[in-house]
């Protein structure tokens, strides 16, 4: 079996950095763009408010919004702690899915597509419950914790220079 690098040559961190910059750059762009398109179905949805009402269409407006919120949210959460939230991602699969379902209509959808739905949220609820109670993967390495002890780490450094300044 392969074993991992014990302390890798500089060249390497630095490659490593540089890919990291432009996987970086190129979540915050998905923000920008993401967020520019919030702004137009913002807008569109409040065109589609005005008479004659169409309750399809603005439903269909705010869930949709709905999901472009969390899919932001997603790419934050990344940008912020380098990591995908289970979480989020399977709210947005449970929006969508909704959203399908209330846009078509359940009862002109076929019956096969709507035991296929149920059959997904069932899963994805399971998901969500078995988040929680199974143990942390990767070997013992827990990400939430992870990064709860940065972040508390962080914390009492920048509170050590506070003091220290002081």
């Amino acid at each position: 079996m392969y074993e991992p690098i014990k302390k890798p040559s500089p060249m390497m961190v630095r490659v490593v950095q540089v890919l990291e910059m432009i996987q970086d750059l190129i979540v915050i762009s998905l923000c920008i763009g993401l967020f520019s398109f919030m702004v137009l179905e913002v807008r569109e949805m409040f065109m589609s408010l005005l008479p004659p009402i169409q309750f399809r269409i603005v439903t269909a407006d705010i869930l949709f919004l709905l999901i472009l919120v969390e899919l932001f949210r997603l790419l934050i959460i990344y940008l912020q702690e380098k990591r995908v939230s289970i979480g989020v991602a399977v709210e947005v699969s449970i929006v969508s899915v909704l959203r399908e379902l209330i846009v078509r209509g359940v009862l002109e959808t076929n019956w096969t597509q709507v035991l296929a739905a149920c059959a997904f949220l069932i899963v994805l609820g399971t998901l969500m419950v078995l988040r929680v109670w199974l143990p942390p993967t990767f070997e013992g390495i827990d990400p939430e914790q992870k990064v709860s002890e940065r972040y508390r780490q962080h914390l009492v450094k920048d509170l050590t220079e506070i003091n220290s300044k002081t």
